[in-house]
């Protein structure tokens, strides 16, 4: 097993086998039988590029002998910063043919981001676009090559291309020498975190091709369904639950988008016959919103799955009047593991009302209060878990996890939730200091570091206010030092060139002469956040 890496106990993966979750196969495996069973179906839409099932295994097959030609080995992390292309699917199977370990980043990540990865990780390799407006990807990886000399190779996505046409040198049956274990991970995904520090999240082969299986069962999702993928790729829900993974073990097929306006979106629905879209709750406002949308015939749609944050019924009942045939299904979920869903037959009253109930028996779920006990029927406390595809330790951090984890290894997510009569689970706020922008999860605490750094800053709280698209915006509130002088577009600046991702820059500023005090001392962020709203 991978260093770092914290492994199930043994009690607990003989259950897990014993009742059918884990299969002791490799990703590899998973997709060498379902690329023949399906050869002749189309697998992926890219724009004008439709690849079946028998291209996907040809191309990914071509592209592993030549990254195995290039020294990639079994368990080398490679960060994967691509946008909704067909490239990343066919290098995600790659990978997973030669065992090597993705890192799933975003496009939007910068500098800063993209570097703790590669060290948190050890990567040999990244995998990037070739530009983004006027910004230098391949200047970005050249540096951070000069910082870890561990990281031997930068592709850019016009590289990756070439890779994959290349005829490969080396015989197809050197894929078979690969041993893959398949308790180790197939893929790191990243947690929000708290601490402005990212952490992995190690999904070994076993969980994350359950996690994929199971979700694609309570999605409704068939060999004549039609997935529209929007939301960044890369992503637990868009990649695997089920996501591109799920439909592809399913023997469906999956539209990449790089757009997400509206007009777009509608086209690609009604072009080809999508079944199943994916958003959080800003996107389907948007949509829902654009008066674009009666232009076009949507009836195909059968299933919208939302998650990322809380729906407000509003927004579901407009949806089910402008989109008739569509179910929207509701879901809360996190890349660290579980994952609940609103089923199909569940009552009205329960679909508008909650986010669903886990995929499997096994997930074990208590709602705990600040002493670890569990509340009771209808009380709020905070989620902890744990299953089959639930992690057991985030990557090479044991003082981290000593924290997150119980004793008996319930992960302790920072959820507040409490339960439904009809067993299905209410989200009610968190306890880590995370602000929920369109889904996207921003730590509070990173942010505040940097605008620390600042020489006009003396003190800052970073705090979530309320916003009817985004969910929540960022506001920074700043107390500054004697004399000084910060305006909003200074602080903007200030922070781009701390090399973050711009999704992560605040949306308002606050100059604040002193916070109000929790009875412990700390800044008490709810009665900050309630001041700055009545602003």
């Amino acid at each position: 097993m991978l260093e770092g890496v914290v492994p199930f106990p043994p009690e607990l993966a003989r259950r897990y086998r014993e009742r059918g979750y884990w299969v002791d196969r490799s990703l590899a495996e998973e997709y060498r039988v379902v690329l023949k069973r399906y050869a002749d179906r189309v697998a992926l839409i890219d724009r004008a590029r439709v690849i079946t099932y028998a291209e996907l295994d040809g191309l990914s097959t071509n592209l592993a002998l030549n990254l195995l030609a290039a020294g990639m080995t079994p368990l080398d992390r490679i960060v994967v910063q691509l946008p909704n292309v067909a490239e990343f699917v066919i290098l995600y199977v790659a990978l997973q043919k030669i065992g090597c370990i993705p890192v799933a980043a975003l496009a939007t990540h910068r500098y800063a981001e993209i570097s703790q990865f590669v060290q948190l990780s050890g990567a040999v390799a990244c995998v990037i676009p070739d530009a983004d407006h006027d910004f230098n990807y391949a200047a970005m990886v050249e540096r951070i090559r000069r910082e870890n000399p561990g990281l031997r190779h930068g592709i850019t996505l016009s590289q990756l291309a070439d890779l994959i046409a290349t005829p490969a040198r080396l015989p197809s049956s050197a894929l078979a020498e690969v041993r893959i274990e398949p308790t180790d991970p197939a893929v790191f995904q990243l947690s929000g975190g708290t601490t402005g520090i990212p952490k992995l999240i190690p999904r070994t082969h076993n969980d994350y091709a359950y996690n994929s299986k199971a979700a694609a069962k309570v999605c409704a999702v068939h060999q004549d369904s039609v997935l529209l993928v929007v939301l960044p790729i890369a992503h637990n829900l868009p990649l695997a639950c089920p996501g591109v993974q799920g439909f592809l073990f399913s023997g469906a097929s999956a539209v990449l988008s790089r757009s997400a306006r509206p007009e777009n979106i509608f086209a690609l629905v009604e072009k080809h016959q999508v079944t199943h879209l994916k958003v959080v709750p800003a996107l389907l406002i948007r949509l829902l919103n654009d008066p674009v949308l009666a232009r076009y015939n949507l009836s195909s749609l059968k299933i919208i799955q939302s998650g990322g944050q809380c729906l407000q019924p509003e927004t579901r009942a407009l949806a089910n009047k402008l989109i008739p045939s569509a179910f929207v299904q509701e879901n809360f979920g996190m890349s660290e593991g579980v994952i609940m869903f609103v089923r199909l037959d569940d009552p009205e009253d329960v679909r508008m009302g909650t986010v669903g109930r886990p995929v499997c028996p096994d997930d074990e779920i208590q709602l705990i209060d600040e002493d670890g006990r569990e509340v009771a029927m209808g009380a709020v406390g905070e989620l902890s878990c744990r299953g089959p595809y639930t992690l057991r330790g985030y990557f090479g951090v044991p003082e981290y996890n000593a924290q997150v984890f119980t004793p008996d290894g319930f992960y302790k997510s920072g959820d507040l939730m409490r339960q439904h009569p009809s067993g299905n689970y209410i989200v009610e706020g968190r306890k880590k200091d995370l602000i929920n922008r369109g889904g996207e999860k921003i730590s509070a605490e990173e942010v505040e570091n940097l605008i620390l750094s600042h020489p006009a800053v003396q003190n800052v709280a970073c705090v979530p206010l309320p916003d009817p698209t985004m969910g929540e915006r960022m506001c920074a509130c700043v107390i500054l030092r004697n004399g000084q002088e910060l305006t909003f577009e200074e602080l903007k600046s200030f922070l781009l060139s701390k090399e973050i991702a711009k999704y992560k820059l605040p949306e308002r500023l606050e100059i604040v002469r002193d916070f109000p005090l929790s009875t412990f001392g700390k800044v008490a962020k709810s009665r900050l956040a309630d001041l700055v709203s009545r602003r």
